[in-house]
Formats: structure tokens, C-alpha cells, sequence
């Protein structure tokens, strides 16, 4: 028995022939992306994208022959060197044949990779499976906005509950005045003036002909014209709750390695998604710091590297400035996230503290402290060793600060660790329970 699908695949792609594409080099296509998400920007990172893998990675096995081995007869055409009956020696293993030649598979000229798109739910599958996302939380992630109503003018035609009564009245004014109708006033002061007057008068007739007339041209001018009624228009929109700002600091001093950094970025990259999901506007701030804060564009945060000494609370203070310039906390929600290896001068501890608790934590949403350390470190959820910064902001949270803090040292610990830290209550509860 023979089956044929003859079901349309949208825009002429056949959807199957991708997914079983993608499950083939799903490990290669696993490395691109990581690979990738170290190039790309945080806002780009949620659109779709190309990627490229190498080509031995998605080409299908074949059989062949080994050209070193074996025997093989050619006739090649002669030249001044070679005339006919002329033997020529075999080539050395791997010197010669279609591998050495430009173009061939084993040039440095051919193509060595292959390239293709994935959408952007693809790339963030790949990218999130890669931080051992499950699947339940992975949906949570896909919140879709509300849309609300909003008014849009008027319109000729619609709903009689959307009858705008105020504009319709004033179309039959400005129609009736503009077409001379009859004020019901003038038709009965007419009317008492005929009543009045004999039936002997010669100006009778005249008069009820002028009546006449105006009751014609009343009923010719009605009160109100269907061409007057005006309806409500109402438009549909993105409501987003507000809009918001994701502040990112972090420690760019000699001690936090590339590691560190890329720590950092991942968790940076899982905040703007989650934030992007809930509010259409949604700004990024990058200050940096060692024992001075600067505001920086992406591409210095995470590429530059600086020397020097480490001090928090220049980057708290920065960040102060920021809000008070640009980021009304009665406009914005603001949201604040941390990365550091725990370095910081033991007598900036109280300096850090007053400013977290007087300004940066009053006017913040939420403020997240990610101590990033070395792969060889323990897992999420052990601290050992508790650094300078991590007793500072600890003590700062024993009194009931909105502060969350947590510890990571690889790549697979950073969406458990952005789970607990921005998990629903509810969703917490029903977990434990």
C-alpha cells in the first residue's frame, strides 16, 4: 500500500523535510547557535536569523572509492612531455587526485560551510534546549500580549450601541442650516397668523400658500438624514502594562574571565526575552564598572576588557544618575540585574548598602544578583566560599530587602537559576506542593 500526502505545505516548503533536516544536524545546528548567540546582540537574539554549519556536518554518507588503493586505468590526451605508450608514475598518498585541486572537497577555497535560516522559534529552541529548559517552562516563556480597544474616530456605519448621538445631532444642524429647513417656530407662528385672520382678508390665500410650501419643504428636509448618523470607530492595539527598563552591571575588572562574562550574557539574554514578553517597549541599559561606572553600548560591555580595582558602588551610583535622567520609576518598570565574581573593596560594603536600600531598590521592579564563577566551580545552589559582595548584598537581604541573589558557574545552571529568581509565587507553591 502506497500513501501519498497531498497536503499543501504552507508557502510551498515542506514543513517535514525541515523538522527531519533540523533533527539530523540538530547537534551541529546546536553548536552554530551557541556559537552565534555570542555574536549576536540581546535584541537580536529573539529574531530570526541565519546560521551555518559545516558542510560535513550535513552532508549524507556516500561510498566511494579510496583513490590511493587499488588499480585504475586512465587515457589521458598527450602533451610535450608525454607522448603515447608513456607509463606515468602512481602520485604520493594524498598529493594528487581531485582532493588537491581548487575547488575539489578538500580545497581551502570550496565551500566548508552551509547556511541556513532558522525561525525565531527554532533558534530559541535550540538556544533554550541547550539550557536544559523544560518543556512546560519553555511555554511559559511564549506569553501572548493582550490587545485592548481604543477609540478611532467616527465612521458612517457600525453598531446602534456605537451611535455617537452628539456628532450625529450636530451633521443634522449644520445640514438643516445649510439647506434653509423650516424652524418649527416660524411654521407656527404662520399657522396663529392664519387662524387670525378673516375669512374676507385677500391675503389669505397667499398665506396658505406660503404655509404649504414650508410644510413641503419640512417634509422634503427631514429632521435627521441617515447621511448624518455617525457611529464610534474603535481600533484594536497592543496593550502593553508599561513600559520597561532592564538595567544590566557588571564587573569588567582583570579577575572575571570570558567565561564569567559569557555567564552574564546568557543571563542578561534570558531577562530581555522574559521582559520582552510582557511589555512592547523595552530598554537596555549597560553600565560597567571596576572602581569607576560607566554607561556603555553592548558591544563594549561584553567585548572590552578593562584594568584596576573593584567598586560596586560606583556602578549603584551610575545607575542612580540613569534613573533620575531618563527612567521616572511612576512611567517605568525597572528592573536591575547584577553579574560579578563577588570582588569588591571591603570598605565600599556600607557605601553599596545605603545606596541599594535609600535608591536603587525603591524604585526597582526587581534586582538580581548573579555571582558568576569558574566551570570547575560547584553547582548552583552551593556557595562555599562567600565573597566580599555576596555578604554584603546577604546581609542587606536578611533584613528583608527585595534583593535575590544566586551563584552559577556553567552555562547549564543559568535557566534554573533565572527561574527561581523570576518564577511566579503560585507556580513556586504548586511545584513544592
Amino acid at each position: 500500500m502506497h500513501i501519498v500526502d497531498r497536503r499543501l505545505n504552507p508557502g510551498g516548503k515542506s514543513l517535514a523535510n525541515r523538522q527531519r533536516f533540523l533533527r539530523r544536524v540538530k547537534d551541529v545546528a546546536q553548536r552554530a547557535v551557541r556559537e552565534s548567540a555570542r555574536e549576536k546582540d540581546i535584541k537580536d537574539l529573539g529574531k530570526d536569523g541565519r546560521v551555518a554549519v559545516p558542510a560535513d556536518g550535513v552532508r549524507e554518507p556516500r561510498f566511494a572509492r579510496q583513490s590511493g588503493t587499488g588499480l585504475h586505468d586512465h587515457i589521458l590526451p598527450g602533451n610535450k612531455t608525454y607522448v603515447e605508450g608513456d607509463r606515468i608514475e602512481r602520485p604520493p598518498s594524498g598529493g594528487g587526485g581531485k582532493g588537491s585541486g581548487e575547488g575539489g572537497e578538500g580545497s581551502e577555497n570550496s565551500e566548508d560551510a552551509f547556511r541556513f535560516v532558522l525561525t525565531r522559534d527554532e533558534f530559541l529552541e535550540l538556544f533554550l534546549e541547550d539550557l536544559e529548559l523544560p518543556d512546560l517552562a519553555k511555554r511559559r516563556l511564549s506569553v501572548v500580549e493582550t490587545e485592548g480597544l481604543r477609540r478611532a474616530g467616527y465612521t458612517i456605519s457600525g453598531s446602534p450601541a456605537n451611535l455617537a448621538l452628539t456628532r450625529t445631532l450636530r451633521n443634522s444642524m449644520s445640514r438643516r442650516i445649510a439647506l434653509k429647513r423650516p424652524k418649527p417656530d416660524e411654521i407656527a407662528a404662520l399657522e396663529a397668523r392664519i387662524a387670525a385672520t378673516p375669512s374676507s382678508d385677500p391675503d389669505l390665500p397667499d398665506l396658505l400658500l406660503t404655509l404649504s410650501s414650508l410644510r413641503e419643504r419640512t417634509k422634503r428636509i427631514p429632521y435627521v438624514d441617515p447621511l448624518d448618523l455617525r457611529y464610534r470607530r474603535f481600533e484594536t492595539y497592543p496593550r502593553p502594562v508599561a513600559q520597561a527598563v532592564m538595567f544590566c552591571l557588571m564587573d569588567v575588572s582583570g579577575s572575571m574571565t570570558e567565561h564569567m562574562k559569557d555567564l552574564a550574557k546568557r543571563f542578561y539574554i534570558l531577562l530581555h526575552i522574559f521582559l520582552t514578553r510582557r511589555y512592547r517597549h523595552v530598554e537596555i541599559v549597560f553600565i560597567r564598572h571596576t572602581d569607576k561606572a560607566t554607561e556603555v553600548d553592548e558591544e563594549t560591555f561584553f567585548g572590552s576588557r578593562e584594568t584596576g580595582g573593584t567598586l560596586v558602588s560606583s556602578a549603584l551610583v551610575e545607575m542612580k544618575r540613569v534613573i533620575a535622567e531618563r527612567y521616572d520609576p511612576n512611567d517605568w518598570n525597572i528592573y536591575a540585574a547584577q553579574a560579578s565574581d563577588g570582588d569588591n573593596v571591603s570598605s565600599d560594603g556600607p557605601t553599596a548598602t545605603e545606596l541599594l536600600r535609600a535608591h536603587i531598590l525603591p524604585a526597582c521592579q526587581h534586582f538580581a544578583y548573579l555571582e558568576v564563577g569558574d566551570e570547575n566551580g560547584p553547582r548552583a545552589g552551593f556557595v562555599e566560599h562567600r565573597t566580599t559582595l555576596w555578604r554584603t548584598y546577604e546581609g542587606l537581604a536578611k533584613t528583608g530587602a527585595p534583593i535575590a541573589m544566586r551563584k552559577v558557574n556553567h552555562r547549564r545552571d543559568i535557566y534554573p537559576v533565572f527561574r527561581e529568581l523570576f518564577g511566579r509565587k503560585d507556580a513556586r507553591a504548586e511545584a513544592e506542593a
